[in-house]
C-alpha cells in the first residue's frame, strides 16, 4: 500500500474519496475547510453527534470527490489506539473494492495517533483469497493522508510500508495449509526472498543429515516422524555487517498433530498455524529488505512437522541436544521447544549481540493472555524495556512473565538432565525456563505468540504479529544507535 502525507487537500483524481476523521466539536471547520454551508444542519437532520466509528456520507456535497463521508471520534481526548483499528477498518471496507486511491483528512486526530493510526490502516487492507475460486478483486493502493500538522515523515511512511510488505507476507505464509507450507516450502520461500534482494540476503539451508552430524537430536526427534524432512533455515541481512547482529530464531512446525501424544481433532486444523514464528522471521526480513535499515539481523527457522508414525519419538524417550544437555521427552506435543533449543544452540556461532525467538509455544499463554498480549520472558530488564516500548509504539503489544530459577526444578527429570514439560503449573513459564538452559551464554528473551500469531473463529487467520513489533524494535535501534 503506498502511503503519502500532505499539508492540505490535494488536486482529486478520478474514482477517489475522501474520509475526514471529525468529533462534534469540528464541525464548523470542516465546513469551513471544505466549503459546506449546511453541515451543521445535515448533522441535526440525520442526528449525527460524531460518535465512535459513526459515519454521515455527504452526498454530493464536496463535488471533487466521487465520494466524501465523515467518521466520528467520539471524545479525541479518550480516544484509545485499540479503538484506531476499528476505524481503519470502516474507511476500507467501504473503499478497497472501489477505489485505487483515497484520503483520509487527520487534521481532527490527536498527532500522536498519527503513525499508528496510519499503520492501521495498510494492516485493515489486507485479504486472503490464494485458495479461492472468486477472488477479492480490490482495487484499491494508495492511500492519501492529509494533516496541517503532523509527526508523520517520509521516513515513517516508508517504515510503515515495509511492515505492511512483511506483515501480510507473514499472514500468507501462516493461513497456507500444511499440505502446501511444510518445512522444504519454507526453505524455497527464503530462497526466493535472497533471490528477490539478493544484495541484502544470504540462506544457509542445514538438512536433516548435517543436523544429525551436529548432534540435533532433539531436533531430530520432531522432525522424524514425518516423511517430510526437517530443516534449519538462516537468513543474513547484513544492513550493517560491522555489528554483531540481533538474531531472530521463529518455531516452524508447519503442522502440528501433537505426534504420539495426538492432539483431540476438534479444532486441529488450526495447528498450520504452528509456525507462524517462523512466517514473523521471515516477514521481518522481508521488512528490513525493503526498509533497508541500516542494522545487522539473522533469521534463523527451526522448520519441521509433527507427526504419528512408526519412526516416532515416543513418550519417555531420551534424546540428547546438541548443547550436551540430555531430554526426557514426557510429551511429544511439547515438540516446539525441541526444535528450539537446538536451533538456540546452533546460533551462538553467530556471535550474537542479542536473541529472540519467537514461537506459538504453549496453551498455557493463551490461558493467561488471551488474543491481546504476546508473553514476554527474558531475565534482561533492559531488552524487557526495548520491547515493551516497541510494542507500545507498533499496538503490538507484550506483557511480561517471569522466567526465574524457582521454576526450574519443575523440569527435572529422574532419567535425563531435563524434561520438557513441567506439569499443569505454569506451563508457559516453564517452557520458557526450558528454553532458558540453551541461552545462558548470549542476551535472550522469548516470545509466546500462541494466543497473538492467530485468529478463530469469524475472523479466522494469521495476524502477521509480532512483524510489527520486531520492525519497531529493530527501528528504534537504529534511531538510538544510528
Amino acid at each position: 500500500m503506498k502511503l503519502s502525507l500532505n499539508t492540505a487537500l490535494p488536486a482529486p483524481a478520478n474514482n477517489q474519496a475522501l474520509f475526514i476523521l471529525a468529533d462534534n466539536t469540528q464541525l464548523a471547520q470542516i465546513a469551513s475547510t471544505y466549503q459546506i454551508n449546511d453541515l451543521e444542519q445535515i448533522a441535526q437532520a440525520t442526528q449525527f453527534k460524531a460518535g465512535f466509528n459513526e459515519t454521515l456520507p455527504l452526498l454530493a456535497k464536496i463535488p471533487e470527490f466521487a465520494h466524501a463521508t465523515l467518521i466520528g471520534l467520539d471524545k479525541v481526548e479518550d480516544l484509545q489506539p485499540a479503538k484506531l483499528a476499528k476505524i481503519a477498518q470502516t474507511i476500507i471496507k467501504s473503499s478497497q473494492k472501489k477505489y485505487q486511491q483515497i484520503q483520509v483528512d487527520l487534521n481532527a486526530l490527536p498527532e500522536a495517533l498519527h503513525y499508528l493510526f496510519a499503520l492501521s490502516l495498510t494492516q485493515a487492507a489486507y485479504g486472503y483469497d490464494e485458495f479461492k475460486s472468486k477472488k477479492n478483486e480490490f482495487l484499491l493502493n494508495e492511500i492519501g493522508l492529509i494533516a496541517a500538522q503532523s509527526p508523520l515523515n517520509n521516513s515513517q511512511l516508508s517504515l510503515i510500508q515495509a511492515i505492511q510488505s512483511g506483515q501480510d507476507y507473514a499472514r500468507d505464509l501462516g493461513n497456507r495449509p500444511g499440505n502446501i507450507c511444510f518445512p522444504e516450502y519454507l526453505a524455497d520461500q527464503a530462497l526466493a526472498l535472497a533471490q528477490q534482494y539478493p544484495e541484502q540476503l544470504k540462506v544457509t539451508i542445514i538438512n536433516e543429515q548435517e543436523m544429525a552430524d551436529l548432534g540435533m537430536f532433539a531436533f531430530l526427534a520432531v522432525s522424524r516422524g514425518s516423511d517430510r524432512p526437517g530443516r534449519i533455515i538462516t537468513l543474513e541481512y547484513k544492513g550493517q555487517p560491522d555489528q554483531a547482529p540481533i538474531v531472530l530464531v521463529g518455531k516452524g512446525i508447519t503442522f502440528d498433530t501433537g505426534g504420539i501424544s495426538l492432539k483431540p481433532g476438534l479444532g486441529m486444523d488450526e495447528m498450520k498455524f504452528d509456525m507462524c514464528g517462523a512466517a514473523s522471521v521471515l516477514g521481518t526480513l522481508r521488512a528490513l529488505c525493503e526498509a533497508k535499515l541500516p542494522i545487522h539481523v539473522v533469521g534463523a527457522i527451526a522448520a519441521a512437522e509433527n507427526m504419528p508414525s512408526g519412526h516416532a519419538t515416543r513418550p519417555g524417550d531420551i534424546v540428547t541436544s546438541m548443547s550436551g544437555q540430555t531430554v526426557e521427552i514426557l510429551n511429544t506435543d511439547a515438540e516446539g521447544r525441541l526444535v528450539l533449543c537446538d536451533t538456540l544452540t546452533y546460533i551462538k556461532r553467530f556471535n550474537p549481540e542479542l536473541v529472540i525467538d519467537i514461537a506459538t509455544l504453549t496453551g498455557a499463554c493463551v490461558v493467561a493472555l488471551g488474543s491481546v498480549l504476546t508473553g514476554m520472558f527474558t531475565p534482561d530488564d533492559e531488552l524487557a524495556a526495548e520491547l515493551n516500548a516497541a510494542g507500545q509504539t507498533s499496538f503490538d503489544r507484550v506483557w511480561r512473565m517471569p522466567v526465574i530459577d524457582d521454576y526450574q526444578e519443575q523440569l527435572d527429570s529422574p532419567f535425563a538432565d531435563i524434561g520438557n514439560i513441567g506439569g499443569p503449573k505454569a506451563g508457559a513459564v516453564t517452557a520458557a525456563c526450558f528454553l532458558q538452559r540453551f541461552t545462558r551464554e548470549y542476551r535472550w528473551a522469548h516470545l509466546d505468540i500462541a494466543g497473538t500469531a492467530w485468529l478463530s473463529g469469524s475472523s479466522k487467520g494469521a495476524t502477521g504479529r509480532p512483524v510489527p513489533l520486531l520492525m519497531q524494535f529493530l527501528a528504534n535501534r537504529v534511531n538510538t544507535n544510528g
